[in-house]
Parts: structure tokens; C-alpha cells; sequence
């Protein structure tokens, strides 16, 4: 039977206070008594428990920094998806499938919060500039074809600000 890593790392923890505190028991008792041999004890399982405990925030620091250098943080991301979404919106209010479909109070309120989104301060400035000119071809809304064309090309922009985005061959992304 095998016993699981964690098991083991808590026994050996378990092991090393234990000694710590014989240690600081012992050095206590040479040195003070019984006494001293209750402050010897709590000193030595202080010293080994706060040296643990250092030793585990600074993994978990060096391990986050790790991964955020790796993935990042998200937000940027998060809020290039709601300027995608938040232009979708728009463009279906400024396209209606059916005539008369949405109300003017609806489409200006889609209309509000596309900008806000794309006005967002931790958006990457490729994603803002293609927002700027997939809202400004939605403003026109004459053609429909192009506004689709720079819908496209901000899901693009999109995708390619992501972390992990990788690009297979030129016609195809991952």
C-alpha cells in the first residue's frame, strides 16, 4: 500500500516539531530547570512552526507570480469579451431580424453600454481601436455586410489577446 504524498508531508512536519521541542525541551532543562524546559519546548515548536509557515508563503508568492506570468491576471481579457459582447448587442439592436423589432429606447441603451464597455481602462489598446471602429460602423449602419466584416475582425482582435492563444497556421487559430 502506497501512503499519499500529503499524508507523509504532514507526518514528517509532525516529526520535526516534535523533535524541535525535545531539543528546546532538553537545552531548557540543562539550562533552567523544569522551567526552562517548558520555555525550551514552546520555543523550539515556535521556531520550526513560524519557519514553516514562512517557507509556505513564500512558496505560494513565488508560485502565483509564476502563473501570472504565465496567464496573467484575466481582466483584460474578461473586459475585451464584454466589449465583444457589448457590440454584438448593438449591432442586433442597430439590425433587427424583423422591422421594428427593437425600440429605439432599447437601442440607444445598447448603444450606451457598447461605448461604455469599449471605454474601459484595462482593455489592450488593439481591442479599443478595433471597438472604436466596429461602433462607428455600427453608428453609420449602412452597410451591413461591413459592419459583420468589423464585428469579425474585433472577434479576432479578441482572441488574439487572450493568454495561451496560439496560432496553429496563418487560416487557422487555436
Amino acid at each position: 500500500m502506497r501512503v499519499p504524498l500529503r499524508t507523509r508531508l504532514f507526518a514528517a512536519l509532525t516529526l520535526l516539531i516534535m523533535c524541535a521541542g525535545l531539543a528546546g525541551g532538553f537545552a531548557g532543562l540543562r539550562l533552567g530547570g523544569w522551567v526552562g524546559a517548558g520555555a525550551g519546548v514552546l520555543a523550539g515548536m515556535t521556531a520550526v512552526c513560524l519557519g514553516a509557515r514562512i517557507t509556505i508563503s513564500l512558496c505560494r508568492l513565488q508560485t502565483r507570480d509564476f502563473l501570472k506570468q504565465i496567464v496573467g491576471d484575466g481582466k483584460a481579457e474578461a473586459s475585451a469579451d464584454a466589449v465583444l459582447r457589448g457590440v454584438m448587442l448593438y449591432e442586433a439592436a442597430a439590425f433587427p431580424l424583423t422591422a421594428g423589432g427593437v425600440s429605439a429606447a432599447e437601442r440607444q441603451s445598447r448603444r450606451t453600454v457598447a461605448y461604455q464597455c469599449a471605454a474601459f481602462d484595462d482593455l489592450p489598446l488593439s481591442v479599443r481601436l478595433a471597438a472604436a471602429e466596429t461602433l462607428e460602423a455600427v453608428d453609420q449602419g449602412q452597410d451591413r455586410e461591413q459592419v459583420r466584416a468589423a464585428v469579425w475582425a474585433l472577434a479576432e482582435v479578441v482572441r488574439e489577446c487572450r493568454a495561451g492563444h496560439l496560432s496553429v497556421r496563418d487560416e487557422q487559430a487555436s
